[in-house]
Order: C-alpha cells, then sequence, then structure tokens
C-alpha cells in the first residue's frame, strides 16, 4: 500500500513538507484503537533468535531507526508500533534552533538517496525531554547530542555535556555527532586531538552517574584510513562504547541523477543507496582494524534484508534505517527481521 498509493502521493510534495504530513497523520491516527491493532498485527515480529546484547543493553532486535526522523522525540511510542528494536532521537542541542534555510532537504529518486542540509534544527534538548518523560513504549532510546550552530568549536564540549545532564535519565545511549556535513565547523571536531578531548569529557561525566549509560560516536564515511585508524585508538583510549557507521557523505562522485540537478541543489550530505557501499566499508575497516574490539552500529543505504545482512557480516553488531524506509516504506522493518530470522537460522 505504501508503495503504491501512499509513497507517490507523499512524493508529490516537497520532500520536508511531505516528512511533517507524515508525523501529523501518525501521531494522529496510530493511537486510534482500530488503527493501532492494524499496525500491531501487520508491524509486529518477536523472535527470541533476534534478541541481542549490545554495550550492556538487550535489544529485542537488531533494527533501529536512525537519528534524523524524529529529531525530537514526538513519536517515540507511534515508531515503537513499527516493530524498531531501538530509536534514536536527535540530533539535539542545548538550545532550540531552526537550522538551514529552506529547501534544505532534496529527494533524488533516480538514486534512491536524498540530500539534506538541515543544520540539527531542532526544539532544544529540554523540550525532548518533556516529551521522553511522557513515553509509554520500553523500545530502547539512544540520544544522539551536538553542539549549536552559534557555539565555537573551542566551546562544544559544553553543549555536549549539557545536553548528557539533561537527557541522561530518559534515554538509554547516547550518540556525539560530530559528522554531520551541515554545521559550520563541526567536522574539524572529527580530528584527533579534540575529538579525545570531547570524548573524554563526555565519559568522564558519564561515569560519574550512578547509571552510566553507554557512549557512542557517529563518523563520517569520508574518512580516510589513516582517520580511521585514529578513530580506533580514540574509541581504545577513551574507552567509549562504541560507534555508529556512517553518517551521510559530501562525495557525490557515485550519483546517476545529472550533475546539473545536482549542482542547482547545492551543499549538503547524500544519504540513501549510494552510501551503502562505503559504509560497509567503514564498517569492515573499522573491525577488522580492531580486532572487533568494539560494537559498530551499521547505517547507511539500507533497503533490504541482504543490505543489513552485509553490514551484519563486515562486524555491525546492530542497524539503522532511515532513507530506505523513505523509499520502501515502513514494511521494510519486517522484512529485514524476516530476512534476519532466516540468516541466523541457518
Amino acid at each position: 500500500m505504501y508503495k503504491s498509493l501512499l509513497k507517490p502521493l507523499l512524493f508529490l510534495k516537497k520532500p520536508e513538507d511531505a516528512h511533517h504530513l507524515t508525523f501529523d497523520l501518525t501521531k494522529l491516527t496510530f493511537n486510534l484503537p482500530v488503527i493501532n491493532s492494524l499496525v500491531s498485527s501487520n508491524f509486529k515480529l518477536e523472535n527470541p533468535r533476534l534478541e541481542r546484547e549490545v554495550f550492556g543493553l538487550k535489544f529485542k532486535n537488531p533494527v533501529g531507526l536512525a537519528a534524523g526522523f524524529d529529531k525530537d522525540a514526538k513519536l517515540i511510542d507511534e515508531m515503537a508500533m513499527l516493530g524498531f528494536g531501538f530509536i534514536e532521537i536527535g540530533t539535539l542541542t542545548p538550545k532550540p534552533q531552526e537550522g538551514n534555510p529552506r529547501p534544505r532537504l532534496f529527494r533524488l529518486p533516480q538514486d534512491e538517496a536524498l540530500i539534506n542540509r538541515m543544520g540539527f534544527n531542532n526544539g532544544g534538548v529540554a523540550e525532548a525531554v518533556e516529551r521522553l518523560k511522557k513515553r509509554k513504549s520500553d523500545v530502547i532510546v539512544g540520544g544522539n547530542i551536538g553542539k549549536n550552530k552559534v557555539t565555537p568549536n573551542e566551546n562544544a564540549v559544553d553543549d555536549y555535556l549539557y545536553c548528557l545532564e539533561a537527557l541522561h535519565p530518559y534515554v538509554d545511549y547516547f550518540v556525539v555527532n560530530v559528522s554531520s556535513p551541515n554545521t559550520p565547523n563541526l567536522r574539524d571536531l572529527q580530528e584527533k586531538e579534540p575529538l579525545k578531548q570531547l570524548l573524554s569529557a563526555v565519559k568522564s561525566a558519564n561515569d560519574q552517574k550512578v547509571k552510566p549509560k553507554p557512549i557512542l560516536l557517529k563518523i563520517a564515511p569520508d574518512l580516510t584510513d589513516g582517520q580511521l585508524d585514529d578513530i580506533i585508538e580514540i574509541v581504545q583510549e577513551t574507552q567509549i562504547h562504541g560507534v555508529i557507521a556512517t553518517n551521510t557523505t559530501i562525495d557525490r562522485s557515485k550519483l546517476s541523477t545529472s550533475k546539473s540537478e545536482v549542482e542547482a541543489i547545492g551543499a549538503g550530505g547524500v544519504s540513501g543507496k549510494v552510501l551503502g557501499k562505503r559504509s560497509t566499508e567503514v564498517i569492515r575497516y573499522l573491525h577488522q582494524k580492531s580486532n572487533g574490539a568494539f560494537p559498530i552500529v551499521g547505517v547507511g543505504g539500507i533497503f533490504s534484508a541482504e543490505d543489513a545482512i552485509e553490514k551484519l557480516e563486515a562486524g555491525a553488531s546492530l542497524v539503522q534505517v532511515y532513507s530506505g524506509m523513505i523509499y520502501e516504506g515502513p514494511s521494510l522493518i519486517k522484512k529485514i527481521k524476516k530476512g534476519l530470522l532466516a540468516y541466523f537460522s541457518r
């Protein structure tokens, strides 16, 4: 139904408008008793063989919703109905911010890809906390945290610590996001010394809590092998709990959409099918070079169970989807879980 009816209708609208419409309709309908029952019966698939224990957390299944879809924790209970094993909110910043000017989200249907330059648009961490206090689902929730655009890099650690403090009682794990290409100079924080200092500060603050939460690092797919070696060293030195690989890419060389159309769109990170191969390469490199020393969450170009299995075989412990759900629809989650069940049963 999604690909034959809903997707064509949504794709008639501008991408960001379609996103907000989807949110409004989901909020309005999913909690109606009849719809609730239909969604649960159609999307639910639980099996002990799908369960995974990773960085001390027990996941009902290894398929998660990547950050960026539900930035402000507005649809956690509704997304849980679709069968996700975990949901990552954010990226959240201390203060609310509008993000970059519109238009800032673009579809490339020929490539089954998206380009976005959202710029960490969100209502601020305090607003998300109020929603998290009211959530009903027991689904695992991750908090993806970043810095405000106006915060200079030399003060960035303050923003990450602020978000950690505010979210700590309400999320199950944290993701330090320094890899978005849409906040000026943010990726400079991926350089070895600034990153080490940032992660050490976040880890130290977290360790002082009564119940510390896992800390993960989200990295870009555009890092060199040398930079990936640095990531491995930093993860092991700071003793954070894992890596999410990867964020969107600034590389557009793999796109089949005309160069003029892509150039007309302007700046932004690319996600979707074209990211799949590079994301898997990064996962495999990190896993092999580190001898599997830390868990990796694989994200980028997952449009099928086969794509998810490829990530797991490369060394990922968990996977996340976003663009794949936009193009394939919410049934993708159950399809992936069915494929994983068959794979785990071999």
